[in-house]
Parts: structure tokens; sequence; C-alpha cells
């Protein structure tokens, strides 16, 4: 039996949309990494895009737990000798939750084109309004992300 490799064309993408408020920002990446890479379709390949479009809107109201707000740092370097930064994830959170969403969500996809090419397909808001209201996007549950109590 061959190997069955999805064509381009064969591979009908669907947009979601997950409201964040009081999601745990770990279960929310994962969901969201697993739709934009297209593992939850029987035809998923995993040298293929066959994922959907994501989403996230409320990344503000994102959870972190642990005290991970505090002991997790954003790191980024300007090129120079020294021009190390680091940012904890709550002062990101703060200041940049979208960037907070995107940096847990790129860790869990393919590092390379294949996974900047998935990475495009997400789209994260601070606040509860998108631009997409036209491509009509389903509502995406993931329960066991809510943070209880």
């Amino acid at each position: 039996m061959r190997t069955y490799t999805p064509r381009a064309g064969d591979i009908e993408r669907v947009w979601y949309l997950v409201d964040a408020d009081g999601l745990v920002l770990g279960r929310l990446a994962t969901e969201v990494a697993r739709r934009l890479r297209g593992k939850h379709r029987p035809t998923f390949a995993p040298h293929v895009d066959t994922g959907d479009h994501v989403i996230v809107v409320n990344a503000a109201k994102i959870v972190l737990t642990a005290g991970k707000g505090d002991d997790k740092f954003a790191y980024r370097h300007s090129g120079y000798p020294g021009g190390l930064k680091k940012t904890s994830y709550a002062e990101l959170l703060e200041r940049s939750p979208e960037e907070l969403v995107r940096r847990a969500v790129r860790g869990m996809l393919p590092k390379g084109t294949l996974g900047r090419q998935q990475l495009a397909k997400l789209k994260v808001y601070a606040g509860p309004e998108h631009p997409h209201g036209a491509q009509a996007p389903e509502p995406l549950e993931i329960p066991s992300a809510r943070r209880e109590g």
C-alpha cells in the first residue's frame, strides 16, 4: 500500500474561534497547535500543512498557573554582545498578551518553513473583537483548558 500524501487542492481549511477568557496558557496552546498542524484530521501528514486557521480572542484574560508569571521569562537578543534581554511572563501578559500566546504556540510547532507557514494561520487579539467575521469562524471549546475555581 502506498503512503497517502494530501494535495494542496484537497485540503479544506476551517476557521476556528477560541475565547481564551479563563483558559490556562499551556493547555490552550497545545490544542491550538494541534489545529494549526492538522493533527485532528484523518488526512494528516507531518510534511504538509493540512491545518486550519485559529483566531484567539481575549488573550489578556489568560491564566498562568503555579507562579509561572514570575518564574518564567521570555528572552530576546539584539545581536550585539551583551544584548540579551529578558521579560517575565507576568510583565509580557500585561504589556503584550498576543505575543505571549504566539510564543507558547510557536514552541509547539515544527521548526523551519513548515512551522512558520502554520504559525501564519494563527490570529491573536487581546480583546473580544476581531476583523475575521467574514470567514464565519466556528467556536472551538477546550473544556480541559478551563481553569477550575
